[in-house]
């Protein structure tokens, strides 16, 4: 499957936290068992493979005790690949349905597939439960067990429409318009700042930034990426923000974020490549929306496109009258 997409974790699994209250004092080993279910030897092992660190800094010692407020980063191991378990309880939202795929909307904060940080209750489970047949799809070798069906995936704070293959001819054909970017994506974000052009492209290469792992960046040997971008309008209070219409030719990690984070105009609420003010939204929500999806039938050719409204959480902070 094409690595064209947009995606939660960068190396392997990766947890970037601000360290809560409750850990205050507490063993980094202990804590990081905690934050994502590993067991204290496997959180040891993290620690000694130096991929751990508190505020820029490695730490190695599983003595180590947080404080709260600190910045603590670990790349964790993959989980295994055994097969995601179907779960009837995860809520899926249909908006498309056909013999070879299905559209659903994704709800903000919804992870898309298990990791590290949260190996049950994932999109995954609940797709499965209600389309046991996208697992054939793993089992034939097109993709991996834990994300059987999966052509692209959205950060678990992007909501919005994603497609998932049902059958070996849907897949390729997706992931093929996917790689060939002839697949349409259109995504709606409100970004910092007043942004002055009323259209543009970011023209920019993206790649892991080197000086924090979890994280992406422009980069000069990084793979290409582009963005376009649309001002809706432009708000004045709380404070200046822009409300975008974004196409992406490609879809690089955190493509949308880095891009615009890179132009000065951060994604509202994006605590990872931006800053947080007081804003009503959900602590890991960020106001990016998959609005859009369409492509060419994978049997006939038709032109099948499928549109979601904004969420309540980020709709709310739409003027009204602005025609989406």
């Amino acid at each position: 499957m094409t690595d064209d997409f947009e995606q939660e974790a960068v190396a392997g699994e990766a947890l970037d936290v601000v360290t809560p209250g409750a850990l205050d004092g507490v063993r980094i080993d202990r804590a990081l068992s905690i934050l994502t279910g590993l067991s204290r030897s496997e959180a040891s092992a993290i620690l000694d493979s130096g991929t751990v660190s508190l505020d820029g800094k490695t730490i190695l010692k599983a003595s180590v005790t947080l404080t709260a407020g600190q910045h603590l980063v670990a790349i964790l191991p993959a989980p295994d690949s055994g097969e995601v378990a179907p779960d009837a309880s995860v809520p899926v939202a249909v908006v498309l349905e056909d013999a070879d795929f299905i559209i659903v909307n994704k709800a903000p904060n919804q992870v898309v597939h298990p990791g590290a940080g949260q190996r049950e209750g994932t999109l995954v489970a609940g797709v499965l439960a209600r389309f046991p047949e996208i697992m054939d799809l793993a089992r034939m070798g097109l993709c991996d067990p834990i994300r059987p069906g999966v052509v692209h995936r959205l950060d678990k704070g992007t909501s919005g429409v994603l497609a998932f293959a049902r059958t070996p001819e849907g897949f390729e054909a997706l992931s093929e318009q996917l790689a060939d970017r002839s697949m349409e994506r259109i995504y709606i974000g409100m970004v910092e700042g007043h942004v002055a052009e009323e259209r543009g492209v970011v023209d920019a290469p993206i790649g892991r930034s080197s000086r924090t792992p979890t994280m992406m960046s422009v980069r000069s040997d990084g793979r290409p990426a582009r963005t376009h971008y649309e001002v809706l309008t432009r708000i004045e209070k709380p404070h200046a923000m822009s409300l975008l219409k974004l196409q992406l030719d490609t879809g690089r990690t955190h493509q949308i974020r880095v891009h615009l984070s890179t132009i000065g105009h951060p994604i509202v609420n994006d605590a990872r490549y931006g800053h947080r003010r007081e804003r009503r939204l959900d602590e890991d929500r960020f106001f990016l929306h998959s609005q859009s999806l369409a492509f060419s039938h994978p049997r006939t050719g038709e032109w099948v496109s499928a549109k979601v409204d904004l969420p309540l959480d980020i709709g709310s902070l739409v003027p009204e009258g602005i025609e989406l």
